[in-house]
């Protein structure tokens, strides 16, 4: 859809959905290539979402149940860092601190071996190891139960 204010004009991915249900969480998954080493960002904004408020990115992805998860949070200003298998989320990285709604924003994580880091706005804010995942995946978009969120300029590297 159309946004004047995206990064890249004019057209920004929309996750518009109100669905309020808790444990839902829509995933936009690239066609196209599949990735272990990789860099990966995306400008995202939080728009509005009374039960969440949450985009994040995905890579590493078998399949919509196993995955690794990197997202950010405005209604609990956080960061967080999840392996999800089988369906189940397990942080096992974050950051606290003030993520703002209605502005754009930078997610980049840097993926290496098993070590992961995480990048707010060009800060890093998270570093951590898992080796929950080894091989190549496909990469994606992520939001949360009423989360609407516009996503802009998803890029992804080789590394």
């Amino acid at each position: 859809m159309a946004d004047p204010t995206a990064p890249s004009k004019p057209n920004v991915v929309a996750q518009t959905s109100t669905d309020t249900t808790d444990y839902r969480f829509p995933l936009l998954i690239a066609d196209e290539g599949s990735f272990k080493d990789l860099e990966l960002s995306v400008r995202f904004k939080a728009v509005s979402g009374e039960v969440d408020r949450a985009g994040g990115l995905v890579f590493q992805l078998k399949d919509a149940k196993n995955y690794y998860l990197t997202r950010a949070n405005a209604l609990e200003d956080n960061y967080r860092l999840y392996h999800v298998v089988g369906g189940n989320r397990r942080q096992f990285g974050g950051a606290n601190f003030k993520v703002t709604s209605r502005e754009w924003h930078e997610l980049r994580i840097e993926c290496v071996g098993n070590k992961i880091i995480c990048y707010y706005d060009g800060a890093k804010k998270i570093e951590a190891t898992d080796d929950t995942f080894k091989d190549a995946g496909k990469i994606g978009l992520w939001t949360k139960a009423d989360s609407v969120i516009y996503s802009d300029d998803l890029r992804v590297v080789a590394k």
